[in-house]
């Protein structure tokens, strides 16, 4: 730890995680001194605890599924079993690996780290183990939690967050997941694969409700064709512990059983405790109000990441920490649209969408100025070489550019980049339908859809 020495510093950040040191790394890449406090390990919640070793799981999982399924391409294997802490060491290392990785970079640029617990303890410092950090421009970037519901004890061996689900060294007989959201599909998608009996409860009306609701639907029934059971519209009302697991009752009274209780709820962010709302800065239910330029209300004070409204992503806030970090520096960058922020559910299948649904869009343009084309993946080759069901679907407005792209299916999530282009370029269906996709690739679906959008289908219907 590089100990304070009197030195007032240009940007000291509070947090490590995606936002925090995204901020970082580009604050002194513009010549700005930095101070970067972390209580926990670099990387935060996505290295250690949210997307890399969810995406590790998913990864053993779609290899368990391929070897379960190989025979249908010709090739002859038998899964054996699940070896969970063959799957933790897979894991881990990838974890390692990368925080390594990212632990050179930060002490190559130079940047004081700080550990500790950090709190703001006036409008531009920040105290750590009673040691002070002062900067001329201090950026909250504290991340966020896993939430319960009230009334809803975490007891981390039969009632447990995805934190917990992370380590597990066992794979359990049946589980319920509470949460229909990404991260509890991801985990119902995890576990079923390892051969898990899986129930999923939601209070909303549909799966991934966030997301398009063909998009939705398809997830829905892709899930009950796997077995994935779930229960829509119904709020979780008791948890109660048997002689082996839980029984959780619903809305209604129904009652499920299994070994386990995933909550996955959302996430919260981390805000309690920390002084900011002693120092002027605004809270509402615990996250950070900001401006469109991530300012707090307090000079020269700013929040990315988690703790601020919105998704709820880490490629969010590491393109929010970039901003505010040339924003600090002078350089104006240019206002982040949440709407053209990429979105990925990485379960089986994948759900990708980047702009507006098709609802957002007819409550924003009218619902006849919107028009909408899905383009089905089984006339994509590349699609049927995968053996892989789904579409993509886009909303334009009528006369005007692509407003939403939405996909499910195997890896549509690699197809996002060009998606989130098509959406923040403001893209006409013509101007797509002239580029050239490779062939054979699932990118064609991209093409191909635009194509029929632009009135000259192909491998599709108009």
């Amino acid at each position: 730890m590089s100990e304070p020495n009197g030195e007032t510093f240009d940007v000291v950040i509070l947090g490590g995680g995606s936002g925090g040191y995204a901020a970082a790394l580009r604050a002194v890449q513009l010549d700005l001194s930095v101070a970067l406090i972390e209580k926990g390990k670099l990387g935060g919640t996505c290295l250690h605890n949210g997307c890399i070793p969810t995406k590790a799981l998913l990864h053993a999982a779609e290899i368990a599924d391929q070897t379960r399924d190989s025979e249908q391409f010709g090739i002859k294997a038998e899964l054996v079993g699940i070896d969970m802490s063959g799957v933790n060491a897979y894991k881990d290392g990838v974890i390692a690996r990368l925080y390594k990785g990212l632990q050179g970079m930060i002490k190559s640029a130079k940047i004081t780290v700080v550990e500790g617990a950090g709190k703001l303890v006036g409008p531009n410092t920040v105290e750590v183990d009673g040691a002070r950090y002062t900067g001329r421009n201090v950026i909250l970037a504290t991340g966020s939690y896993a939430r319960t519901l009230p009334g809803l004890e975490i007891d981390g061996e039969r009632v447990i967050t995805s934190d917990h689900a992370l380590t597990l060294d066992r794979v359990p007989a049946s589980a319920i997941v509470l949460g229909g959201g990404v991260i509890g599909v991801e985990f119902a998608s995890v576990w079923r694969s390892f051969g898990v009996d899986v129930t999923i409860i939601e209070a909303l009306p549909r799966l991934v409700a966030a997301e398009d609701e063909e998009s939705s639907k398809a997830l829905e029934r892709a899930f009950r064709k796997r077995g994935i059971t779930f229960k829509t519209g119904k709020r979780f009302e008791k948890v109660e512990h048997t002689e082996s697991g839980v029984k959780v009752t619903i809305e209604g009274g129904d009652t499920f059983e299994a070994e386990l209780l995933l909550v996955a709820v959302g996430r919260g962010p981390v805000t309690a405790d920390l002084g900011y709302e002693e120092q002027g800065v605004k809270i509402d239910r615990g996250f950070v109000l900001t401006d469109e330029r991530l300012r707090t209300g307090v000079p020269n004070v700013y929040a990315v990441g988690d703790i601020v409204p919105g998704l709820q992503l880490a490629h969010r806030g590491f393109q929010q920490g970039i901003f505010v970090a040339e924003e600090i520096a002078g350089r104006n960058p240019a206002v982040i649209d949440e709407n053209g922020i990429p979105r990925v559910t990485y379960s089986d299948p994948e759900l990708a969408s980047v702009g507006l649904t098709e609802a957002r869009a007819k409550e924003q343009y009218g619902a006849d100025k919107i028009k909408t084309y899905n383009y089905n993946l089984g006339g994509n080759g590349k699609s049927q070489i995968l053996k892989t069901a789904g579409f993509v679907k886009l909303v334009r407005v009528v006369d005007g550019p692509v407003v939403g792209v939405h996909m499910v299916g195997a890896r549509v999530g690699e197809l996002v980049g060009e998606a989130q282009l098509i959406f923040n370029w403001e893209a006409y269906p013509a101007e797509v339908a002239q580029l050239i996709h490779a062939h054979p690739t699932q990118s064609e679906a991209l093409g191909e859809a635009h194509l029929a959008l632009a009135g000259k289908p192909l491998h599709a219907h108009a």
